[in-house]
């Protein structure tokens, strides 16, 4: 028997996931409904502040607004909403949003921590046949209090979880499950805690940290080393396979589950941001000036996601389980600045192995070699978008007198270009480096000299692309301050 959670896809079928990664579609979507939250836990992925201030929340998504892209969401195919917060039962309107939602004919999943689950509030989520998934990191209340940051988690999830249980959670269309962090504090807990759940129904949801936010702030206190985080995986598997019946893989962030879910969702967060999830922390572009369809067909960071079987680099992207499994991409962009990077808290890349990092040498980005290659450093990747460093070494052939002709400008902007494609196709079935030319330029300005030893940085950003072919603004800093820009238009092969 296979472990068949409810949580991340797994009510989706292989093919029913493909064809949506095909399409572009969605199954499921993430969507923050605000960032107001009054817990403070250790280990968020937001900065600092207990609770946001009213000011902040202004640029924040309408309900109309809300409304309007999860109609999006469900036009491509999208059949759950995830709602995330700050905390969504401090809105008024988040049983609204449910009831909305539901009478759409999609599911609802709600994270939350306990806040507001009156019993009228519990009862509705139950009739609806909302899944909650509630906080629960301890049974015991200092442990419990300590992690959430505030002095009376305990007892606010405690009586929300007594009357989720008295309105009927569990149920077969209503199901609950505790969310659990991973933490030097209760990881001693955590094998009689999974049982616990496994016994009365309940959907064990226990996560590693990922080291962003107050994670990171925090994390000589709270983050168990990657050993005691493996001896906890295969401890739970065992008891799970041994009790339950439950047979499943051993992999990071989820135990007892998977997560691939850049395959068929995506996050919306607070201010209308589709980013692939909470922690890539990349924006694809902004539902307020584009469609969802537009973001999700045009995004590049969404589509290396989605082809992860030939994207994927470093140790994840040559692991056994690299069809399955890359790990945990929040861990990985946070920890290496690269989405696409191997994730450096699974216990299979403690070996020294290549994780991808950034900044990364150029040489294998691009085909160019010294001394015509310029480009020293690709340092940062965005959605179509990537900053490199280079420096003028005094062999470079494209100096004259000492200094760079006004033509190796336009030169070294196609090579930070041809850095960025180079990066995206790093992971080649072949081995060689994508082909690719610059097929026109146009606006070029030159606003002062680069001589040699000057080291610089540049930046591109594909601002249109039409199959193989992309327009891309480019521009070269010296000291932070603009040297030359021009309009770039190229060609990949695809």
């Amino acid at each position: 028997m296979s472990c068949a959670s409810t949580l991340f896809g797994q009510e989706f079928s292989k093919e029913e996931i493909e064809q949506t990664r095909k399409t572009n579609g969605l199954l499921t979507m993430e969507i923050e409904v605000g960032t107001l939250c009054n817990f403070a836990c250790r280990y968020c992925y937001v900065g600092d502040g207990i609770v946001a201030k009213p000011l902040e929340t202004t640029c924040e998504l309408t309900l109309p607004e809300i409304h309007d892209v999860i109609a999006q969401a469900q036009a491509l195919g999208c059949r759950k909403i995830i709602l995330l917060g700050g905390e969504p039962m401090l809105y008024d309107f988040t049983l609204g949003l449910c009831e909305w939602i539901r009478s759409r004919g999609m599911g609802v999943e709600l994270f939350t921590n306990g806040t507001n689950m009156t019993e009228p509030a519990a009862q509705k989520l139950f009739a609806l046949g909302v899944h909650v998934v509630l906080k629960w990191h301890s049974s015991n209340a200092e442990t419990q209090n300590w992690l959430s940051g505030v002095h009376d988690a305990h007892s606010i999830i405690h009586e929300a979880y007594r009357h989720l249980r008295a309105a009927g959670y569990p149920g077969a269309q209503a199901k609950l499950a505790l969310s659990t962090v991973i933490s030097r504090q209760n990881i001693e807990e955590l094998p009689a805690l999974w049982c616990w759940m496994r016994e009365i129904g309940i959907e064990p949801y226990f996560e590693m940290i990922t080291p962003q936010g107050r994670a990171v702030e925090n994390s000589g206190d709270i983050s168990p080393t990657v050993e005691a985080v493996q001896r906890l995986f295969g401890l739970i598997q065992k008891l799970d396979a041994e009790k339950f019946g439950r047979v499943w893989d051993s992999q990071p962030p989820l135990v007892g589950n998977s997560c691939l879910r850049h395959s068929f969702s995506c996050l919306i967060n607070a201010k209308g941001d589709v980013m692939p999830c909470v922690g890539v922390q990349i924006s694809t572009g902004n539902i307020r000036k584009q469609s969802l369809q537009k973001i999700l067909q045009d995004s590049e960071v969404i589509e290396d996601l989605r082809n992860h079987k030939q994207t994927i680099q470093g140790a994840c992207g040559q692991c056994e389980k690299a069809d399955f499994c890359y790990g945990c991409r929040g861990a990985a962009y946070q920890m290496t600045g690269n989405y696409l990077g191997s994730d450096p808290l699974c216990w299979r890349n403690q070996n020294g192995e290549d994780c991808a990092c950034l900044p990364m040498n150029a040489e294998g980005l691009l085909p160019h070699q010294l001394p015509t290659r310029m480009v020293a450093k690709l340092k940062v990747v965005s959605e179509r978008a990537a900053t490199v460093t280079a420096h003028i070494a005094p062999d470079n052939p494209h100096c004259k007198d000492g200094r760079l002709t006004e033509a190796a400008h336009l030169e070294l902007m196609a090579q930070a270009a041809a850095t960025l494609q180079g990066f995206r196709t790093r992971v080649r079935p072949d081995g060689k480096p994508q082909k690719g030319m610059l097929i026109g330029a146009r606006d070029l300005e030159i606003k002062a000299p680069i001589f040699v030893g000057d080291d610089l940085e540049v930046s591109v950003h594909k601002e249109t692309r039409l199959g193989a072919f992309g327009i891309l603004r480019a521009e070269v800093r010296k000291g932070g301050v603009c040297v030359s820009s021009v309009e770039l238009k190229t060609w990949h092969e695809e």
